[in-house]
């Protein structure tokens, strides 16, 4: 971080709320779809957001897919083209192995990883077909996917196939307390760091609350600080949260952030864009570093087989003889007595 960047009444530009997307950019638009994997805290609106994608693509005639990877849902409100319900049988899975809910979760995410070869090959046909979008709605408990070692593999064989994006929906009225928003903030930060992935910031349920004060804390250090003054609070979480958003500042930087109403469909079309613009990033700056840890790993598990050989190779060697005998027996002859 510059540490200029912190002081001073300056205030930065506002993170961009939607830029728009160049349709020649490196890889995006040339048939390939771009994977937007939705997710947030429960409560935060993706399942709702996912509907609104499904009646705004396809009253805007753009193709696109739909995924649900929610086992413990009741109903899908969108075309999900693969559900994981149709695969995995959420209560089943609880009696079975005597699971709790996110037990549960986890487990029938870790099967359905077990089949995602077949998903990314329904993928890809429907990418050839022209699909512009694949959307991919997760479960409500955030951390049963992005902490959950079942999520990674998605995320990363997916991101392999597919310029992803992820979309971390905020719920824009809880976050009107300083220390919620800077709670979802680090969560957005620390799955960025954790999957390697452009970010977008969905700042949903604004027809309930605008999100101009998101906006305004994230471009100027100086409204966040007073935000925290006006709560009349001096204790040991009001100066964390100053810390932080001084350490955040790099990231808001570099942050795409789109208020949008999943209810009333307000700031979708700007969705889109930015997903598309964050497509882009990843052609230039996330596929190469994704490919560079793919190398790295196929370099491992070929230099593991290779000890592993020359192991069994070594095991395999007959020890010689008791007494350094030659294998044709010469030599205890020579050794016995006449």
């Amino acid at each position: 971080m510059d540490p200029a960047s912190s002081s001073g009444s300056a205030s930065q530009p506002p993170p961009a709320p939607a830029p728009a997307a160049d349709a020649g950019g490196p890889g995006v638009g040339k048939g390939r779809a771009v994977a937007a994997l939705v997710v947030g805290m429960a409560g935060s609106g993706k399942t709702t957001l996912m509907q609104r994608l499904n009646l705004h693509c396809a009253e805007q005639k753009r193709p696109a897919y739909y995924v649900n990877m929610d086992p413990a849902t009741r109903t899908v409100p969108f075309s999900a083209g693969i559900d994981i319900r149709d695969t995995v049988d959420y209560k089943q899975v609880m009696q079975k192995y005597g699971l709790g809910p996110n037990g549960a979760i986890m487990t029938s995410l870790n099967l359905f990883a077990t089949r995602f070869d077949q998903v990314l090959d329904i993928l890809e046909k429907r990418s050839a077909e022209g699909v512009e979008h694949v959307f991919l709605d997760t479960p409500g408990q955030i951390e049963a996917f992005t902490w959950s070692a079942s999520g990674m593999i998605i995320t990363e064989t997916l991101a392999l196939q597919f310029p992803t994006v992820l979309l971390f929906v905020v719920d824009t009225p809880r976050t009107s307390n300083p220390t919620t928003f800077m709670s979802n903030m680090l969560y957005a930060c620390s799955i960025l760091y954790k999957t390697h992935l452009p970010i977008v910031l969905v700042l949903n349920k604004t027809d309930v609350t605008p999100a101009d004060f998101a906006m305004e804390w994230m471009s100027d250090f100086e409204k966040f600080q007073e935000a925290l003054d006006s709560a009349r609070s001096q204790s040991y979480l009001t100066s964390l949260n100053r810390s932080m958003a001084l350490m955040l500042e790099e990231f808001y930087r570099n942050l795409r952030a789109v208020p949008v109403s999943a209810a009333s469909g307000e700031g979708i079309s700007d969705l889109l864009d930015a997903i598309q613009a964050a497509a882009g990033d990843y052609e230039q700056d996330y596929l190469p570093e994704i490919q560079r840890r793919k190398r790295e790993a196929e370099e491992k598990e070929r230099q593991r087989q290779v000890d592993s050989m020359d192991k069994l190779m070594q095991d395999m060697r007959m020890p010689p003889p008791p007494g350094g005998a030659d294998s044709d027996g010469e030599g205890s002859s020579r050794n016995s007595p006449s």
